[in-house]
């Protein structure tokens, strides 16, 4: 049997050394676990062993371990590509959508929680090589996003989420989380209503103590608590 505490152990001694670098702490940084395709029972031993939040990538796996208890202790995030027709299943049992892109998302979501009196934290989904395949706002539209949700009922903008191209954990890799980071904090300074730069969430098993060493507060790890589906 896989030892989850273990290895979340042994993610956490990294966080905290790369945080270390960046002048901060492990308990500065939130840790989240990926858990598509894993088991309830997985992700229950993974929240015992004192991860900070767990993420689903698809929104019926999500549902059908969300009726079976699997998340009870700790919040849940929504990491992955988000259909509009599936909005109205998530608001209000994601504690976080990560992956919110665009207008029609967030008049969706505002609308959605609004019609719930509830407010749905987000963040705004970052896609910072500009890749044609990948979702998320282009870097340069995202001042242009995040004024649009300062002005949407409902919602709140808690911060950035991305998905860099990793090749390798070269130099140009790390160029992006540098720049994810820029594009952070240059974000940080505007003035909105219903906007918090709380989070910073980019890095993933392969790259998450790069990305923490550039400035991120927040990593998606699956395999390396989960092992290889």
């Amino acid at each position: 049997m896989i030892d989850i505490a273990e290895n979340i152990k042994r993610v956490r001694d990294a966080i905290s050394e790369a945080a270390l670098k960046s002048g901060r702490s492990c308990a500065d940084i939130t840790l989240t676990a990926a858990a598509k395709t894993r088991s309830s029972d997985m992700i229950k031993r993974a929240i015992d062993a004192g991860v900070d939040a767990v993420g689903e990538n698809r929104v019926q796996e999500m549902l059908e371990k969300h009726a079976e208890g699997a998340y009870n202790g700790a919040p849940l995030h929504f990491i992955g590509h988000l259909q509009s027709n599936k909005v109205k299943q998530i608001v209000g049992i994601c504690d976080l959508i990560e992956s919110v892109d665009s207008t029609s998302l967030i008049e969706l979501i505002s609308q959605r929680a609004s019609a719930r009196d509830i407010v749905q934290n987000i963040l705004i989904e970052v896609n910072i090589g500009k890749e044609p395949q990948k979702s998320g706002v282009l870097p340069e539209e995202t001042e242009k996003l995040l004024d649009f949700a300062s002005k949407s009922a409902g919602v709140k903008v808690l911060g950035l989420m991305a998905v860099p191209p990793v090749d390798g954990l070269s130099d140009k890799d790390c160029n992006y989380f540098e720049a994810m980071f820029n594009l952070y904090v240059d974000m940080s300074t505007k003035k909105y209503d219903n906007v918090s730069m709380e989070f910073l969430s980019v890095g993933m098993s392969d790259s998450y103590a790069q990305a923490i060493q550039y400035g991120s507060n927040m990593v998606r790890i699956g395999t390396a608590i989960f092992g290889e589906r």
